[in-house]
């Protein structure tokens, strides 16, 4: 079953390359989608794919890179796009 998720991470995530490891992060658990900073200090993420794949990025999420600090997690279902890769939006 495919899934797709709006998600916003919240604490030390952005200086300290949150983007470019969720890039890594979505490869490795097949999810396509983006990723942004966002006005607020948070990063904004779009992720769809396999459920369990979804899953195992939002658990990736819950955690972040090395040097970030998430704080809380704000996961909301949405209505599936189609996104055939995953990238950094700015």
């Amino acid at each position: 079953m495919i899934s797709s998720f709006e998600i916003k991470v919240s604490g030390i995530v952005q200086g300290v390359g949150f983007r470019y490891h969720t890039i890594r992060a979505a490869e490795r658990y097949n999810v396509c989608g983006f990723v942004s900073n966002d006005r607020d200090g948070s990063v904004y993420i779009i992720a769809e794919g396999e459920e369990e794949n979804v899953n195992e990025f939002l658990e990736w999420c819950r955690q972040g890179p090395p040097y970030s600090k998430v704080t809380k997690v704000e996961i909301e279902e949405k209505e599936f796009v189609g996104y055939s890769s995953f990238e950094v939006m700015t």
